[in-house]
C-alpha cells in the first residue's frame, strides 16, 4: 500500500488535501501521472495545509450561499450554445467548463467546473441533467438546455 496526498478531488477516494492509502499500482500508474496525487513524505504536511487552504478558498464560504445557489440552479435552465449538425448531434460533447461558463454568464453564480458531473455524455441538443457538488452537504441537480448555434 502507498500513502499519497490528493491534489484534486477523486470520486470515491477523497478531496484535495486528503492523505489516503491506495494500492501501489493505482498510485504509480494512475494517480501520480494524472496529477491527481503526489507521494506522501514527512515534509508533505506543509503541502497538505496549502492544498486544504486552496480548497477552502475555492469552496463556497457558507452553507447558506450554497443553498441559495442550489435554488437558483434548480429553478431555471442553464442554456449552452454549441455547434451541431442537422439532426441535432453535436460536434464533440458539452464539457463541464462550458456549463460552468454558461452558469456564470447567465448571472446565476460561480461554480467549480471540476465538481460538475453528467450521468451520460451530452452529445445532442435538448435538455440534459447535470449534478454539481456546491458544498460538502449541498448537491444540486439542474437542467442543461443545449441549443444549436447558428
Amino acid at each position: 500500500m502507498a500513502k499519497v496526498i490528493l491534489t484534486n478531488e477523486v470520486t470515491g477516494l477523497g478531496s484535495a488535501g486528503d492523505v489516503v492509502e491506495v494500492r501501489n499500482g493505482y498510485a504509480r500508474n494512475y494517480l501520480v501521472p494524472q496529477g491527481l496525487a503526489v507521494g506522501w513524505t514527512r515534509g508533505g504536511e506543509k503541502q497538505v495545509e496549502q492544498i486544504q487552504a486552496a480548497r477552502a478558498a475555492r469552496e463556497l464560504h457558507s452553507l447558506e450561499d450554497a443553498q441559495k445557489l442550489k435554488q437558483s440552479l434548480e429553478a431555471g435552465l442553464v442554456k449552452v450554445n454549441v455547434k451541431a449538425g442537422k439532426e441535432g448531434r453535436l460536434f464533440g460533447s458539452v464539457r463541464p467548463a462550458a456549463v460552468a461558463e454558461a452558469v456564470q454568464g447567465q448571472g446565476i453564480g460561480v461554480i467549480d467546473q471540476r465538481k460538475i458531473v453528467f450521468p451520460n455524455p451530452i452529445r445532442s441538443t435538448g435538455n440534459h441533467e447535470a449534478t454539481v457538488r456546491l458544498h460538502e452537504d449541498v448537491t444540486a441537480t439542474f437542467t442543461v438546455q443545449v441549443i444549436a448555434a447558428r
